[in-house]
C-alpha cells in the first residue's frame, strides 16, 4: 500500500510532520497519509501525525511534604485542572507537558508554604490554591497549556499536631455552640424586654386615657354647675328687678313669709329698730322705777 488514513476526533488536534520538520495543524477529519517512497530517483517524505488532546484534564500531585515558614511539615496533594491551547507549543516547547505541569506546581506549592506560617495556612486554606494558581498559569502559559484550577485536595499534619487540631477544632465548635446559645437568651431577653415595656405603655397608656376621661367628666360637670348657677343668679337678679318695679309683690312675699313662719312654733322674729331709741328708752324708764 502506496497510502494510510488517520482520523481526526473533534477533541484532539493533529500535527503534522515531513520528515521531522513541522508542516501544519490538522483539525478534526480524515486525512490520506502518503506512505514514504525511496526510488533512487525519486523520494516522498516521511509523514508523521502527532496527536494532541486538547480536553480539560486533572493532573493531581499526591502527597508532598514540605515545610511551612514555621518549620512545621505538612502533606498536601493537588489537584490542576489544565488545557492544551497551542498543541505545536506544548508538543515542541517541553520534553513532557503533563511532568513539566507537575514539577511547576509542586514547585509554586514549596513556594507558598515556605512563606507562609501555620496559623496564615489554618485560617485561609484558599490562599494556597490561589498562589499555586498565579505562580503556574503564566508559566504554563509559555508552553501552550492553560491552568484552570490548582485546588488543595488533602492537607495532612503530623500526628501530634493533628490531635491538637482536633481539640482546637473541638474548643472552637463549643464556643460556637456557646456563643449561639448566649445570643439565643440575649434575644429571649430582648424581646422579654420588649413585651414587658409594651404591657407597661399600654398600661400608662389606658391610665391616662381613664384620667382624661374622668377629668373631661369633671370638666363638664362643673360646666353645668356654673351653668346653672349663673342661670339661678339671673333668675334672681330678675326677680329682685320685678321686686324694684312692683315693691307690691315684694310685700306680698314677706307676708307668704311671716304666715309660714307663724305656723311654726319655735320661730322667732325679729324686727329692726333703732337700738339708741330702744337704749334711751330704757334708761328712762329704769330712772323713774317705772321699768
Amino acid at each position: 500500500m502506496t497510502q494510510r488514513n488517520i482520523i481526526i476526533k473533534n477533541t484532539h488536534r493533529g500535527l503534522r510532520y515531513e520528515d521531522g520538520v513541522f508542516t501544519t495543524v490538522l483539525e478534526a477529519g480524515r486525512y490520506v497519509i502518503p506512505r514514504p517512497i525511496n526510488l533512487g530517483f525519486y523520494r516522498r517524505p516521511i509523514v508523521e501525525i502527532v496527536l494532541v488532546d486538547m480536553r480539560e484534564r486533572d493532573l493531581t500531585i499526591r502527597g508532598q511534604e514540605i515545610l511551612t515558614a514555621d518549620k512545621v511539615a505538612l502533606r498536601v496533594s493537588i489537584v490542576v485542572r489544565f488545557r492544551v491551547t497551542d498543541p505545536r507549543t506544548a508538543v515542541e516547547a517541553v520534553a513532557d507537558y503533563e511532568d513539566r505541569i507537575y514539577v511547576d506546581v509542586q514547585l509554586a506549592a514549596r513556594r507558598s508554604l515556605a512563606a507562609t506560617a501555620l496559623e496564615g495556612i489554618l485560617t485561609d486554606r484558599n490562599r494556597l490554591s490561589e498562589d499555586i494558581l498565579a505562580d503556574v498559569k503564566e508559566t504554563a502559559a509559555g508552553y501552550g497549556v492553560d491552568i484552570l484550577r490548582a485546588d488543595v485536595k488533602d492537607l495532612v499534619f503530623p500526628g501530634n499536631l493533628q490531635e491538637i487540631m482536633n481539640r482546637v477544632l473541638a474548643a472552637e465548635r463549643t464556643s460556637q455552640a456557646q456563643l449561639v446559645d448566649a445570643r439565643t437568651k440575649a434575644e429571649i431577653q430582648r424581646i422579654d424586654a420588649a413585651v414587658k415595656a409594651d404591657i407597661k405603655r399600654t398600661e400608662a397608656q389606658a391610665q391616662a386615657d381613664a384620667q382624661r376621661h374622668v377629668a373631661e367628666a369633671e370638666a363638664e360637670v362643673q360646666r353645668i354647675k356654673t351653668a346653672a348657677d349663673i342661670q339661678a343668679l339671673r333668675e334672681r337678679e330678675q326677680s329682685a328687678s320685678v321686686y324694684t318695679n312692683h315693691p307690691a309683690l315684694l310685700r306680698l312675699v314677706e307676708l307668704d313669709t311671716l304666715s309660714a313662719l307663724a305656723r311654726t312654733a319655735n320661730a322667732r322674729i325679729y324686727v329692726n329698730f333703732d337700738r339708741q331709741a330702744h337704749n334711751n328708752f330704757v334708761n328712762e324708764h329704769t330712772e323713774d322705777g317705772t321699768a
